[in-house]
């Protein structure tokens, strides 16, 4: 199949081309032609599968068959969970409006920065906005721009943004679009209480689940390293000397530890640099476009690195702390092996996170081979900590015991685990009751 015949007009087409968009992807193939119909749809494929393409090209057909205004109305609203994604949705809107007949205006906003170049910009209103929520609705406040003509609304990360984190600010974007809208989910995953909030906010939607199917898979080689915690350091520093010249994600668990981490790799010669929230958006973007380039060998981060951050041909992602859950990891290791690239993804195991490891396992059905490096073997035989790990999943409501630290969680539903399901519950209702949107 070519992009051709998916009902794009002929400029996009070649906007395809020249991006070197040689055929749709899978879900590029199944998603476009619903948009272009103006169908909602919910997506879910792993990170890499073109997702981003996918929802993009519609919109630019959208700003072709319509007609000029001034001021120019938001028809497009692009809601993403970091600075970063921002970043990265318009400028691949960019590149592929770059050639394109008129003059399209793209804005990106996000917080972290002064809201007042951002205020100017939009001066003239703008044809599509990708934005976090926190900052449109800052400039909504500020009277900068409006939201009641939006006809399409896409949340990229969707999992995210429906998550407790960002309900009451999407709560609130919601409420200034027009009811009769189109609206678009991505995500690499979905977890149950929040797919059951997002089919509240669709109107008998086009379901895309690409994430599972085999050939979708991205090619990485996943590896399970079992290693005592105290020995994760020196492991890490011994794998990177192995492979002096390749570029290295690490994802830890917390802010402090990528400091901690990046700095004792910078004592060893070892080219590092921290990522996380508390950076300021200039240091955030020095760290990450120097990485890159290749100035920086290993970049040290928080799972804020882990949705939506593309870099080109990244070969190897290392889980020195375990995420929290399951869905995280998904995200994580899939900053590798992007775009039919081949990637390497290794994991550190310490005895104690066996158990949660298998949960990890077991939600994305993939086994793992467990591996030691020689020097570097555990303490506690591999049979006793599996024991371990069988006694944990066969015990329902028990722990994992793991350090805290490690940010491991629990089998234990926590608050947080317990309100997401309230909400959910709440939105099936809502959903009950509601009336069919007109089209």
């Amino acid at each position: 199949m070519s992009f051709s015949e998916l009902g794009l007009l002929p400029a996009l087409v070649q906007a395809c081309a020249r991006a070197h968009f040689l055929q749709p992807t899978p879900v590029q193939a199944s998603a476009i032609p619903a948009l272009l119909a103006g169908r909602d749809v919910r997506v879910q494929a792993r990170t890499g599968s073109g997702k981003t393409a996918a929802f993009a090209l519609p919109l630019l057909q959208q700003w072709l068959t319509g007609k000029p205004q001034s001021p120019r109305p938001v028809r497009g609203l692009v809601l993403v969970p970091t600075r970063e994604l921002a970043l990265q949705v318009a400028e691949t809107l960019r590149d592929l409006a770059h050639e394109l007949p008129g003059l399209i205006k793209i804005n990106v906003a996000f917080g972290g920065v002064s809201i007042n170049p951002q205020m100017m910009g939009l001066r003239g209103g703008a044809d599509i906005v990708v934005a976090t929520p926190g900052r449109l609705l800052d400039l909504v406040r500020h009277n900068a721009l409006h939201l009641d003509q939006v006809a399409t609304l896409v949340l990229d990360e969707a999992d995210r943004l429906l998550d407790l984190g960002f309900a009451d600010e999407l709560s609130e974007v919601l409420a200034l679009l027009p009811q009769q809208r189109q609206c678009v989910l991505c995500s690499a995953t979905f977890a149950p209480g929040v797919k059951a909030l997002a089919e509240a906010l669709l109107h008998e939607p086009v379901e895309i689940d690409l994430a599972s199917a085999v050939a979708a898979r991205p090619d990485i080689l996943q590896r399970a390293i079992v290693v005592e915690e105290e020995r994760r350091g020196p492991l890490l520093r011994h794998l990177l000397a192995q492979a002096p010249q390749d570029r290295a994600l690490v994802f830890v668990a917390s802010r402090y530890r990528t400091e901690h981490v990046a700095a004792k790799l910078g004592r060893d010669g070892i080219r590092a640099a921290p990522f996380h929230g508390d950076m300021s958006q200039g240091a955030r973007t020095d760290a990450l476009l120097a990485f890159k380039r290749g100035q920086v060998q290993v970049l040290v981060a928080t799972d804020m690195a882990a949705r939506g951050l593309h870099i080109e041909a990244l070969p190897i992602v290392v889980n020195m702390d375990l995420p929290r859950s399951p869905e995280d990891y998904i995200h994580r290791i899939g900053r590798t092996g992007r775009a039919g690239g081949q990637g390497e993804a290794i994991s550190f195991v310490p005895p104690a996170a066996e158990a949660h490891f298998r949960l990890i396992e077991k939600r994305q059905g993939q086994r793992v081979p467990r591996e030691t490096v020689p020097g570097f073997e555990p303490r506690e035989p591999l049979a006793a900590s599996s024991e371990a790990a069988d006694a944990a999943e066969a015990t329902p409501g028990r722990g994992t015991g793991l350090d805290p630290n490690g940010g491991i969680k629990g089998h234990r539903k926590s608050k947080k685990d317990k309100l997401r399901e309230r909400l959910a519950a709440e939105g099936q209702s809502s959903a009950a009751g509601r009336t069919p949107k007109a089209r």
